[in-house]
């Protein structure tokens, strides 16, 4: 009723993180809230703060997946708790640079989609939203494999990547 993430207690804390929390980790939570949300609680952040990518909820919202609401969290955003279970980096670049100085004491999991791959190329808007679809594509069947199982999130943490 009031914003507050009930029964946090009996679900595995997850904080997805890509540099500027303005892409791929908004759309990850996105789906994981969405489809694991009775497993995971969900928290998203990065070491800068942006505004989400404007086409990227365009492209959600027209895909059926409204964003909108989200807002880019950096490291020191309030709901995000001190003690977590897992740290999810989608970014190898945002792990290389940040893997030893976040404020947390985690499980680190590192999985690269990368930084809108490709979508420079785009030579019209059709081919932009092919991109940023295919993108989201992307990151909802990794969403659907990986958290499935928390066994299998638990097994994964063990090789620190996906």
């Amino acid at each position: 009723m009031f914003g507050r993430k009930l029964g946090i207690k009996n679900r595995i804390k997850l904080l997805l993180i890509d540099e500027a929390n303005d892409l791929q980790s908004q759309v990850a939570e996105y789906f994981i809230c969405d489809m694991y949300g009775d497993k995971y609680c969900v928290y998203s952040a990065g070491p800068e703060t942006k505004y989400i990518d404007c086409e990227l909820i365009s492209v959600m919202y027209q895909l059926g997946y409204d964003i909108r609401s989200k807002k880019s969290k950096g490291f020191d955003h309030k709901e995000i708790p001190k003690k977590l279970d897992y740290i999810i980096f989608l970014e190898e670049e945002t792990y290389n640079k940040f893997k030893n100085t976040v404020p947390w004491d985690a499980p680190q999991i590192v999985v690269d989609f990368g930084r809108k791959n490709n979508f420079e190329k785009a030579t019209d808007d059709t081919e932009l939203f092919k991109y940023y679809q295919q993108f989201i594509e992307r990151i909802k069947i990794w969403t659907e494999n990986t958290f499935s199982s928390t066994e299998k999130l638990k097994l994964i943490a063990e090789t620190k990547s996906l």
